[in-house]
Parts: C-alpha cells; structure tokens; sequence
C-alpha cells in the first residue's frame, strides 16, 4: 500500500507540473521506487494515472456537491466556477496529458463533476438567475470552455480570472440587455 501511495502521489505531483514526463519511470523516480515496483502495484500507466486523476477530482466532485447542498444553485455556481478554475490552473496539464488512455474511475468522477454543474445550471435557470433562452448543452459548454481558457492563460491572475467570470456571468443572466 506504502508503494502505491508513494506513486499516486509522485503522479499528482507531476499533473500539477505543464510539460512533465507521465512515464512510469518518471513517476516511479520521483517516488523514489523502481518501475517495475511501480507497474506490479498498478499493472500499467492507465491504472496509476486513473487513481492518481481520480485522488484529484474526487475533493471538487465533492465540493461541488456540498456548495448544492449548502447555498442557492446560482450561488454554489458562482463560487464553484472560480474554485473549477483554480483547480484547473493547477492542474491544466492533465487533459493533455490522459487523452486516449482508460481511465474508468476519472471518466466517473468527470461525469459526476458536469452533472454537479448541470445542476448548477438548471437550479439558476430555475431561479430566473440564468437565462433559459440557451440550450443548457450550450451553457455548459461556455462555462467548460471559459474556465479551462483561463486556467491557460499565461499568467492567470486574480483580476483575469474576475474578469471572464464577471463576463460569463453576465451574458448567462437574463436580466441584463444582450
């Protein structure tokens, strides 16, 4: 179990750095472990990468649930999408780093992150805090892009980040003239 933990936390480690190696022997070295110690504890790069994604995501697949529980939809989105960008500032290498890899616990965890935002959605719109007249698909689709926009942009700052969502908040409500 030490061994597993060691290589799921060298692999966090390393999602959080743009442009690292995400080679079994790159993580197994950063945990101080051989490779094959590495792959026998995970039977191959997927696996280690789906615990090392899916120890990520599962604190904000929770925190969006517990900003549902805990405020308006509208307000747990508002909140939600600064902390979606934060994350994805810190950790933005990790979509380019796992396309065509199976990942089952990560593509579970991403399903119940945009269903947690869907809900989101669909409560503000309810609430007549975001517009109805946009497919939520669409709505969805322009808050996914907007945050992961800024948590590219080089550098991100506290007034860029303000920025786009004070942008995107205000085209999604339906009070204010297009």
């Amino acid at each position: 179990m030490r061994n597993r933990d060691l290589a799921v936390g060298a692999a966090m480690a390393l999602l959080a750095k743009p442009g690292a190696s995400l080679t079994v022997e790159a993580i197994a070295k950063r945990a101080g472990l051989g490779a094959a110690t590495v792959v026998r504890a995970f039977g191959g790069k997927d696996a280690l990468l789906d615990a090392a994604v899916s120890r990520l995501l599962e604190p904000l697949v929770q925190r969006a649930r517990d900003l549902l529980a805990a405020t308006t939809p509208y307000e747990a989105l508002r909140t939600f999408l600064r902390e979606l960008i934060a994350f994805q500032t810190a950790h933005h290498a990790i979509n380019d780093q796992l396309t065509g890899l199976d990942l089952p616990a990560t593509t579970a965890l991403r399903a119940g992150l945009v269903g947690a935002v869907e809900e989101m959605i669909e409560g503000s719109r309810r609430d007549g805090r975001v517009r109805a007249d946009l497919d939520p698909a669409v709505t969805t689709a322009l808050i996914s892009a907007t945050a992961l926009a800024v948590a590219r942009a080089e550098p991100s700052s506290p007034g860029l980040v303000h920025a786009y969502l004070t942008v995107l908040l205000d085209g999604l409500n339906p009070h204010l003239p297009a």
